[in-house]
C-alpha cells in the first residue's frame, strides 16, 4: 500500500488527515521500518506492510470509537508505538500516555513519539501493574488501549483501576472470541461489550481477516 491509497482509505471512512499528519504518518512509517531491524517492535514478516497492518489497523479504531479532543489515553504495551502514536497524529489534542515494560522498546518508541512534534505524548517505561498501584494514574484515563498484548480478561484485571467511572476499554482483537468474553464477563458480571468487526469502505483485508475492536466499560 502506498501513502496514497493509506490517505485515501482513511478518508473514505472519516479518518481526516491534513497533509502535515500524512507528513508525520510517513516518517513514523520510516523510522518503524528503520528500528525495527534493530529492536523487534513488530513483526519482520510485515515490514513491507506496516501501513496496512500497523498503522491503519491502529487507525481503524477511529471510525467505531469517538474520541474527544482531550481525551486521556493510555497505549497499554505499545511497543513501537502502536496504537498509540498513529492515533495521537490523527487527534494531536489527546492525552496520549504510551507504557511498555521493555526499556529498549519504550526509549525507542519515546523517540518516535518526539519526532511527531505532539506535546501530549508521553513515553512511559513501568509495567501496568505497578502503574495502577501509583495514585496519580488512578481513575485517570477515559480511554485504555491495547493491541496485540494479553486476553482481554487479564487486561481488564490490570487496567480496571486506570479507568474514569466512564472511560473504556478498547482492545484489538480477532478471529473467533466467544471463550474469551464468556471469560471475561465471569470474571466481571456487570461488564459491557460492544463487538465492532473492522469493515473499511476501499479496504476488506480486515474484514476477511475477522479483525474487531472490542469495546469494554462499566455502567
Amino acid at each position: 500500500m502506498d501513502i496514497v491509497e493509506f490517505w485515501t482509505i482513511c478518508s473514505a471512512n472519516g479518518i481526516v488527515l491534513s497533509i502535515e499528519q500524512i507528513r508525520q504518518i510517513e516518517r513514523y512509517r520510516d523510522e518503524l521500518v528503520y528500528w525495527n531491524e534493530r529492536v523487534n517492535l513488530i513483526s519482520r514478516k510485515d515490514i513491507e506492510n506496516v501501513l496496512e497492518n500497523h498503522i491503519l489497523h491502529s487507525l481503524s479504531v477511529l471510525k467505531y470509537i469517538n474520541l474527544s479532543l482531550k481525551s486521556r489515553c493510555l497505549d497499554l504495551g505499545t511497543g513501537g508505538g502502536l496504537p498509540g502514536i498513529p492515533i495521537s497524529i490523527a487527534n494531536p489534542e489527546a492525552r496520549m500516555f504510551l507504557v511498555d515494560s521493555i526499556g529498549k522498546k519504550i526509549k525507542i518508541t519515546d523517540m518516535m513519539a518526539k519526532h511527531t512534534g505532539n506535546k501530549y505524548i508521553k513515553a512511559i517505561y513501568a509495567r501496568v501493574e505497578d502503574l495502577a498501584e501509583l495514585r496519580e494514574y488512578n481513575s485517570n484515563f477515559d480511554f485504555i488501549f491495547a493491541r496485540a498484548v494479553s486476553d482481554a480478561e487479564q487486561i481488564v484485571k490490570w487496567t480496571r483501576n486506570l479507568l474514569k467511572q466512564s472511560g473504556k476499554i478498547v482492545l484489538f482483537k480477532g478471529g473467533d472470541l466467544t471463550d474469551e468474553i464468556e471469560k471475561l464477563k465471569k470474571s466481571f458480571p456487570k461488564i459491557k461489550i460492544k463487538i465492532h468487526i473492522i469493515s473499511l469502505i476501499g479496504y476488506e483485508k480486515f474484514e476477511n481477516e475477522e479483525k474487531k475492536i472490542l469495546e469494554c466499560f462499566f455502567c
